[in-house]
């Protein structure tokens, strides 16, 4: 591939994380615009402001453990970067990928632009990026396992049909994180994908990532526990086991966000008769709350870094500049001086 041509595709996927970051503010405001502001006014003010403020520090919490996805990452490919930095990253991507879907494609590309200023090489970002992907990978099976094992036996539905295959997705996750732990300790060959080479983790690096992937979906989880307890009172080990059926479920129909999936799923596997417009408040609070203020902040911060650079690198082109002129200044008073 000629140099002009690989230079004019880092352009393009570089604008591309700018492209994907407004699919995820229309995605949302797709999701949000058939409610009113009465609605979610409502929604958010009916929540007493104690659970309402432990609802935005469980989500706060929960994009600092989505943004240690990129730390674990930065470990396994062996670099270095700033806190700030990847902090930054973590948030701006999966504030994106969180509402506009297809989280490889659409947080890869934000990362993609963020780290190429930093100086990681395309091939590193790549790397990357499928790192933080089999992260999840296995959280989601650790999840679906505990989910599995603390969720009521109704959720799974009076049929046969449903219940066999509930189990067999649950013994499937099972399998893939044994085999996932496995490989990490006795599978040592890099896999190299059109010249990308992959390092399967250690076992240690294995087990951080199930850590880190549990520990986000559980702070996700605290944000609507927090938003509903207020009007509902179950039992959280209860709660957790829907919360995460539905959350991942929602996350595999790749459906932005999970919409109407992780709904739908949620307020028919919670049990017992409960007032589904209160439910639905809380779940609405929710979307808000963990979806609406991280995007809002992320497109503040982000643009604002954006600005930031813009400004610097005029800064830098007004300094060369006037170095030259300095500089063209100087050889003509030296070339009057020679022909005087």
């Amino acid at each position: 591939m000629a140099f002009s041509t690989k230079r004019a595709l880092k352009k393009i996927i570089s604008w591309a994380g700018l492209f994907f970051f407004g699919v995820a503010a229309y995605m949302l405001y797709t999701q949000l615009s058939k409610y009113s502001f009465e609605d979610i006014k409502d929604a958010l003010f009916s929540i007493p402001k104690k659970n309402f403020y432990l609802a935005c520090l469980a989500s706060f919490m929960g994009y600092v453990a989505l943004s240690s996805y990129d730390y674990l990452a930065l470990r396994y490919i062996g670099r270095k970067l700033a806190p700030w930095k990847w902090i930054f990253a973590g948030f701006i991507g999966f504030s994106v990928s969180n509402n506009a879907g297809h989280a490889i494609v659409s947080g890869g590309t934000i990362r993609y632009r963020l780290y190429t200023r930093w100086r990681f090489r395309g091939t590193e970002i790549v790397r990357m990026v499928t790192f933080s992907g089999f992260t999840y990978l296995v959280a989601c099976f650790f999840l679906i396992i505990i989910g599995y094992l603390i969720t009521p036996n109704h959720a799974f539905g009076a049929g046969s049909v449903s219940k066999l295959t509930t189990e067999i997705v649950a013994l499937i996750s099972l399998i893939g994180l044994i085999g996932y732990f496995a490989l990490s300790i006795w599978y040592k060959k890099p896999l190299i994908i059109k010249e990308v080479e992959l390092d399967m983790p250690g076992f240690k690096m294995a087990l951080a990532q199930v850590i880190i992937g549990a520990a986000d979906i559980l702070m996700a989880s605290l944000v609507l526990y927090f938003s509903l307890t207020a009007f509902i009172d179950i039992p959280f080990s209860t709660f957790m086991g829907v919360f995460i059926i539905a959350q991942v479920l929602g996350v595999f129909s790749q459906v932005p966000g999970g919409l109407g999936v992780f709904e739908g799923l949620f307020m028919y596997i919670i049990p017992g008769d409960h007032n589904q417009a209160l439910l639905f408040g809380a779940l609405l609070a929710y979307r808000i709350i963990y979806y609406l203020l991280p995007l809002v902040l992320s497109a503040i911060v982000l643009f604002s870094y954006e600005g930031y650079l813009k400004y610097i690198k005029k800064q830098q082109l007004e300094r060369i500049k006037l170095f030259r002129m300095q500089e063209i200044a100087k050889q003509e008073k030296e070339k009057e001086k020679a022909q005087s």
